[in-house]
């Protein structure tokens, strides 16, 4: 049965500029930098700002599109050991999430889980979105949380801190091909 949160109906967006995003994020935190989260939110929103509203559109799309694949690699890993990748990575994701006190708003976490769920189950991050509105300020953070705990997530049980960045650079280079 079709579903209008189908991600064959969804759209991509900009999941190379997506990725950098996490992945500069990611190698941040790995390698334990000076900078602060307040210079790396100016750089972010500097960024941002000089993309104009479709740039950024593309950029959620994108940001959306890496939850899915995420989820999607996750999901598979999780069945070669008959688990369930929902029991397995969204408790620990909103435990995560609800850690983040600076970052993420608590009233975005929910949106968040629904939002993992969706792609775990196979449905569009985005489309399912869409369905309750605009994006709101305050969960632009919290994507941006999702994407990175998720990356994090893969790279931990791969045991490889680039796995997550690499399964994207992957896909998107078989894609050109």
């Amino acid at each position: 049965m079709s579903s209008p949160c189908d991600p064959e109906h969804a759209p991509v967006g900009d999941v190379g500029a997506a990725l950098m995003m996490v992945d500069s994020r990611l190698k941040a935190i790995y390698d334990d930098k000076t900078r602060t989260d307040t210079e790396q939110q100016a750089l972010t929103e500097q960024a941002v700002a000089s993309m104009g509203p479709g740039g950024v559109d593309d950029l959620l799309d994108g940001v959306c599109t890496l939850i899915y694949m995420f989820m999607q690699w996750l999901r598979r890993a999780h069945e070669d050991h008959d688990r369930d990748v929902i029991e397995y990575v969204v408790p620990s994701l909103v435990a995560s999430m609800g850690m983040m006190r600076k970052s993420v708003r608590p009233e975005a976490i929910p949106t968040m889980a629904g939002l993992v769920i969706a792609a775990g189950t196979g449905l569009s991050p985005s489309l399912w979105r869409m369905q309750y509105g605009d994006w709101t300020g305050d969960e632009m953070n919290a994507l941006e949380a999702t994407a990175l705990l998720l990356a994090e997530h893969i790279n931990r049980i791969t045991d490889d801190r680039d796995f997550a960045a690499r399964l994207i650079a992957n896909a998107l280079s078989s894609v050109d091909q």
